[in-house]
C-alpha cells in the first residue's frame, strides 16, 4: 500500500502520510509473519554490509524489520510520496545507515551493485508491463549472488478468488479493530492499485534472468517473493 507508480500515486499517499503507520496491524492481519517472511528470504550472515535498495519505501516500515535483522546493513529509501519519505526520516533520524530518494521508482535509474532489492505494497501500483520492465532493471541493478524480494499484495487467481480475498480483508481488518475512518483512508488509496496474479509475477522474474524464484509465503492476497540473480 506504499506510493510508488507515479505523481498521482504520490499524492494519494501523501495526503495519508500523518495515519499511516497506525493501523498497519489492523490492515495487514498476517503483519508479522508477512514481515518475517521478507526478512528470512535475505541469505547473508547477519553481521554482513549489505548495500540495500528499498523502492516504494514508503514511511519505512520493511527496512525497520531489516535493519534490526542486519545492523551492519546500509539503506537507499525510495518513494515518490515525500510526506511518506518525512515519516521513515524520523523513523531513522540520526541512523546514518539510511539516505532517502525522493523519486518514481517506475522511472528512476537503480544504482548497480547492490546487495538487495527490496519493496512492501508498493510495485502493484505499476501496470503489468511496467512490472515487467521494473524486474529487468531490478536484475540489472543487483550484483551476482544478489536478492530481490517483494512483501506484496497480489490480485486472486480468479474474479471469484479475487472477490473472496477482498471480502476476507475487509472482515479481518474489522476484527482487528480498525477504525472505519482509517479503513475507508485504505480503500481510496487502493484506488491506485493494479495487482497482478503470483503465479505470472514469478514467470516474469524468471523472464528477467533470474534463478531459484519462489514465493515462501502466501496469505491470501499478501505474499512474499523474490528471486536470486
Amino acid at each position: 500500500m506504499q506510493a510508488g507508480s507515479n505523481a498521482n500515486v504520490g499524492r494519494l499517499f501523501d495526503d495519508s502520510a500523518a495515519i499511516y503507520d497506525r493501523t498497519r496491524r489492523q490492515l495487514i492481519p498476517c503483519f508479522d509473519a508477512f514481515y518475517g517472511a521478507a526478512v528470512d528470504m535475505l541469505p547473508f550472515p547477519r553481521g554482513a554490509e549489505l548495500a540495500v535498495l528499498d523502492l516504494g519505501a514508503g514511511t519505512g516500515v520493511l527496512a525497520q524489520h531489516v535493519a534490526r535483522a542486519f545492523p551492519r546493513a546500509r539503506f537507499t529509501l525510495v518513494d515518490v510520496a515525500e510526506q511518506m519519505l518525512a515519516v521513515a526520516r524520523l523513523r531513522f533520524a540520526g541512523d546514518a545507515r539510511f539516505s532517502f530518494v525522493a523519486a518514481d521508482f517506475a522511472t528512476l535509474d537503480l544504482p548497480p551493485g547492490r546487495d538487495v532489492v527490496m519493496s512492501a505494497l508498493a510495485i502493484h501500483h505499476l501496470e503489468d508491463a511496467d512490472k515487467r520492465a521494473l524486474f529487468a532493471r531490478i536484475h540489472a541493478a543487483l550484483r551476482p549472488g544478489g536478492v530481490f524480494v517483494n512483501a506484496e499484495q497480489v490480485l486472486g487467481a480468479t474474479p471469484d478468488v479475487e472477490q473472496r480475498y477482498h471480502a476476507s480483508w475487509l472482515s479481518r481488518a474489522r476484527a482487528a479493530g480498525v477504525p472505519e475512518a482509517d479503513l475507508a483512508a485504505a480503500l481510496e488509496r487502493m484506488t491506485a492499485d493494479r495487482m497482478a496474479p503470483l503465479g505470472e509475477q514469478l514467470g516474469w522474474l524468471r523472464e528477467a534472468g533470474f534463478r531459484e524464484v519462489r514465493s515462501p509465503f502466501v496469505d491470501e492476497r499478501f505474499a512474499v517473493y523474490g528471486a536470486f540473480r
